[in-house]
């Protein structure tokens, strides 16, 4: 039998300040008209690497995580997804193309734990040259 956090899944990062179109349901569930993809979870402001930041879907900071949700916005505004986990092997592959308002979502390795913000930084900057270049391909096909 699972234990009690499998059985109620991992912490959400909600952005405090996102607004809901629905009285009951959260705003990522019921966004404001034009919102990007991945609003009412929570950016950080102060993960920032050339340009590209880092949001947080999973909340890392809440409680240990060795795999998680997470979201990356370029200079540009535009976002991508990302679905990490710590593993020793380093991989970073695609999960679902591209779309309009979204270049991809990403399958990636981090070799550092996810604790606090200093270590999203650390893996973020990890990532960041296929970050790169996959934003640039997805702005180029645009």
């Amino acid at each position: 039998m699972a234990d009690d956090r499998e059985m109620r899944g991992r912490p959400i990062a909600l952005d405090p300040n996102a607004t809901s179109t629905s009285r009951t349901d959260p705003p990522f569930v019921a966004p404001p008209p034009g919102s990007p993809v991945y609003y009412g979870f929570q950016i950080l402001h102060d993960v920032v690497v050339d340009g590209f930041t880092l949001g947080k879907i999973t909340d890392f900071e809440a409680e240990p995580c060795a795999y998680g949700d997470a979201f990356v916005i370029a200079p540009d505004g535009s976002r991508a997804g990302l679905v990490w986990e710590i593993h020793e092997r380093r991989y970073f592959e695609q999960i679902l193309a591209a779309t309009l308002d979204r270049w991809g979502v990403w399958g990636v390795s981090f070799q550092h734990p996810m604790r606090n913000r200093e270590d999203a930084r650390v893996n973020l900057q990890a990532i960041l040259p296929e970050l790169v270049k996959k934003w640039n391909e997805w702005r180029r096909a645009e």
